[in-house]
């Protein structure tokens, strides 16, 4: 005898043990990745007690010491420790990653919506505004909005998220128009419902995949955005220590006298960026559904293999 349907739905599991259990099967190197993003996130939250040393703690006489017991990723020009300046710039890194992604994918999501949606004249000017914002080199566009605001932590979120976010809502409003052409979409607007309605309720819910992805992917580019402008000197200023600062001062200075002052802050910083990127990647491939192993197949493949076992069919002689 079969199994009665309501067995098969009670034992599928649940979507988010599904999803994991995904990620972890078929992309083993953004599984990789996320461990690494979670260790980051663990790092910079327990910053206060994971580092041995205050990160801005001068000790001249210990300046410039080779990795050691006491010191196991060595000391820089001052004679602070390397370890625990990288453990609390891994907190920088975390706040300009999470701030800096949440803000562009709220001004790209904001653009997109409105954009995709209303369409017409609207959506002419809103992406020609787009156009000539992408049209300047990123870098001299920041460098010059860093220039006039002043550096600062929240300076450098602000900026990288408007920078950010106005590009990528061109991401958002193409995943718009697929989404606005569907039959209950024009059903909600024949019985009334209004725009706000329609683009919280329909569309919205139905874009979350890649904007998901967006979060993710800026994440990586948020850290390495901040680095690059505090390796220029625009970004967060000292003594708060950041991986591109300590690439540039202590690095490029000291570097062929300590090479260690030049390894471990680029090191953290490829890691960390690489995890996030693999990381957003099999988040792409696992909720996109016009992907192989998409959405599509994930929503129902709990009772689509058990259904499909007990329903072959015997073949007739």
């Amino acid at each position: 005898m079969t199994e009665p349907i309501d067995e098969i739905v009670k034992k599928k599991p649940s979507r988010f043990a599904d999803f994991m259990r995904r990620l972890v099967k078929e992309k083993p190197l953004a599984t990789i990745g996320g461990v690494i993003v979670i260790f980051m996130f663990l790092v910079g939250i327990f910053a206060n007690f994971l580092s041995p040393y205050p990160y801005d703690e001068n000790q001249i006489k210990i300046r410039l010491q080779p990795p050691s017991v006491e010191h196991i990723l060595g000391t820089d020009q001052l004679g602070r420790d390397q370890l625990s300046r990288i453990i609390w710039g891994a907190r920088v890194s975390m706040i300009v990653g999470v701030a800096g992604a949440a803000l562009s994918t709220v001004i790209a999501t904001l653009i997109g919506l409105l954009s995709g949606f209303y369409g017409g004249k609207f959506d002419i000017i809103m992406q020609r505004f787009v156009d000539g914002w992408m049209s300047f080199p990123a870098l001299f566009l920041v460098l010059s909005i860093m220039s006039l605001v002043g550096p600062g932590l929240m300076q450098v979120i602000l900026v990288l998220g408007l920078l950010m976010g106005i590009a990528q809502s061109r991401i958002v409003r193409s995943a718009v128009i697929g989404i606005k052409r569907n039959i209950y979409v024009e059903a909600s607007k024949a019985i009334g419902a209004s725009d706000i309605t329609i683009l919280i309720r329909h569309i919205l819910p139905n874009i979350m995949a890649p904007i998901i992805v967006i979060f993710t992917l800026a994440m990586g580019t948020a850290i390495l955005g901040e680095a690059t402008l505090s390796f220029l000197g625009f970004g967060i200023p000292p003594p708060m220590p950041t991986w591109g600062s300590m690439l540039s001062v202590e690095g490029r200075t000291y570097m062929y006298q300590a090479t260690w002052l030049a390894i471990w802050p680029g090191v953290a910083l490829g890691v960390v960026v690489w995890g996030i990127n693999m990381f957003g990647d099999g988040l792409r491939d696992l909720l996109d559904p016009r992907l192989r192993g998409g959405l599509g197949r994930y929503g129902n493949m709990g009772l689509g293999k058990k259904a499909g076992k007990k329903a072959k069919l015997k073949p007739t002689a």
